[in-house]
């Protein structure tokens, strides 16, 4: 009979899971998920047998997910209209879904608890690492809370994400925690504890050292820009009330731009582009000709009957150009299996535009203001493997989104550092346009240079320039970690058999 796990080892990784969440923003306290994992590492070894490693890794995993994105509460709740029970019940079940991962490699690891203290140190990041990328697309992918978002902007490792990029990242936070647990458990000096402390010295001190390094480099003249937000309150931004209201503030915020690339949010204009007044149009296009700026904008666009698009247009100075969002949010702009869900949702949740399309790849940067901004809509941010698709080419990235869904939350701050992620990764300034926040200037390092205050009509203004140049993850994106793990494992697995 299997021992079972005691309570106050189920407590304490509960506990440490939530407590990992502080390492990200807007906390940023970034050594909490390394000293969380040195924790839920104890536990492990104190596991007895594989189903109690993932257990305990499964519980961690419910402290950590649950306390991370109890903020979708609001999604389902306060904007979709759906009971509050079920709303808590659909947070819990998912946060297991989540949680399944770091149990599915407490399982493994403990399976690798009897070799050297070598190749467990390798093994158990590269389990984790390939449990964070797998989850970044199954089921159309989750990667929040991937830890490597923990280092941006300041982190210790953060000179590693250019190279590795954020589950490169991820790998050297967990093997630091592995390091951290062999040093404590070294209870008097020797060749092991002194080499471990070596390594431990040179995989921070080179995440220092790297941080010097400027991958990318400026090109051409400074750019000046106006991220306007317009600040529409989630359940009333879509009342046909609110559509003249919202042109009307847009319109009077970009004539009073003085600046060259004026970006407005996602749906700014809560209606479709085919059904926009054609004097919003002239007028946009007219100030962008006098003043030789261009203005993106976005809005749902239907170019044919019960085909919609979440886009964004260009008008002004240049011709115009669309951008078309590819990577849809599943029971927000698309329902699975729509034919067996759709009524069952429905009758749960509202969802305006239930059935969106998907746009195709690739899509061109837009040449706008004499730079190539690489658009993208939403939490497209978050996968930096669509990112790079754009790369070398673009100049700028500028995401627009409406993270009003959200609420006054930390979820719009963990997206925001995850904007700035992709910044780092790819060493391009980000230009982020959001209805309620959080709007900001973000620079190649990750570096906020300018944010806007929350939930306020606000223009934030600025300058910046574009960058051209390759980081190394721009070269190999998540493939170069993911090979990496994979070789790893493949070796673990030969090398037990060959013994």
């Amino acid at each position: 009979m299997l021992k079972k796990i005691p309570a106050i080892i189920e407590f304490i990784a509960t506990l440490s899971g939530a407590l990992a969440v502080s390492g990200f923003a807007p906390y940023h306290f970034w050594l909490a998920p390394i000293l969380s994992l040195t924790v839920l590492f104890l536990l492990w070894q104190r596991a007895g047998n594989a189903r109690g490693a993932a257990e305990i890794g499964f519980l961690w995993g419910m402290g950590f997910f649950i306390s991370g994105i109890s903020w979708i509460d609001i999604s389902l709740h306060d904007f979709g209209g759906m009971p509050l029970p079920l709303s808590i019940l659909c947070i819990v079940l998912f946060g297991a879904l989540l949680a399944s991962f770091p149990g599915l490699v407490g399982y493994f690891v403990f399976k690798f608890h009897h070799i050297s203290p070598v190749r467990w140190l390798l093994i158990t990041p590269a389990l984790w690492t390939l449990s964070e990328w797998f989850r970044s697309f199954v089921l159309t992918g989750f990667p929040w809370l991937s830890l490597g978002y923990s280092q941006t902007p300041n982190g210790i490792l953060s000179g590693w994400t250019p190279v590795l990029g954020v589950f490169g990242t991820t790998y050297l936070i967990v093997f630091i925690a592995g390091l951290m647990l062999l040093l404590t458990q070294s209870r008097t000096p020797s060749r092991s504890t002194l080499l471990y402390l070596g390594v431990l010295i040179t995989v921070l001190s080179s995440g220092i050292g790297l941080r010097k390094i400027t991958w990318t480099h400026p090109v051409g003249e400074v750019v000046s820009v106006s991220l306007l937000q317009g600040n529409f309150a989630q359940d009333k931004k879509f009342d046909d009330n609110m559509v003249q209201l919202a042109l009307e503030r847009y319109l009077t915020m970009i004539n009073n731009s003085q600046s060259q690339l004026i970006i407005l949010p996602e749906s700014a204009f809560p209606v479709f582009r085919q059904e926009l007044p054609e004097y919003v149009i002239d007028d946009i296009t007219n100030f962008g000709r006098t003043q030789n700026a261009d203005i993106l904008v976005g809005m749902f666009s239907e170019p044919e009957p019960h085909q919609y698009y979440n886009s964004v247009f260009s008008f002004g100075h240049s011709p115009s150009q669309i951008y078309q969002k590819v990577h849809l949010v599943p029971f927000g702009e698309f329902i699975p299996l729509s034919a067996l869900l759709k009524p069952l949702i429905n009758s749960v949740l509202k969802i305006p535009l239930d059935n969106q399309q998907s746009g195709s790849l690739p899509q061109p940067p837009m040449r706008v203001s004499g730079q190539k901004v690489a658009v993208n809509i939403c939490y497209e941010d978050v996968f930096g493997d669509q990112i790079v698709q754009s790369l070398p080419a673009a100049t700028l990235l500028a995401n627009v989104t409406n993270d009003a869904w959200f609420g006054n939350s930390i979820g719009p701050e963990q997206h925001l550092q995850m904007a700035q992620t992709r910044s780092l990764e790819t060493g391009r300034p980000m230009l982020r346009a959001t209805n309620t926040g959080v709007s900001a200037i973000i620079d190649p390092l990750g570096r906020i240079i300018n944010r806007a205050p929350r939930e306020q009509v606000f223009v934030l203004n600025g300058e910046i320039r574009g960058y051209q140049g390759n980081t190394p993850f721009d070269i190999w994106g998540n493939s170069g970690i993911v090979s990496l793990c994979t070789l790893i494992l493949i070796f673990a697995k030969y090398r037990r058999r060959t013994k």
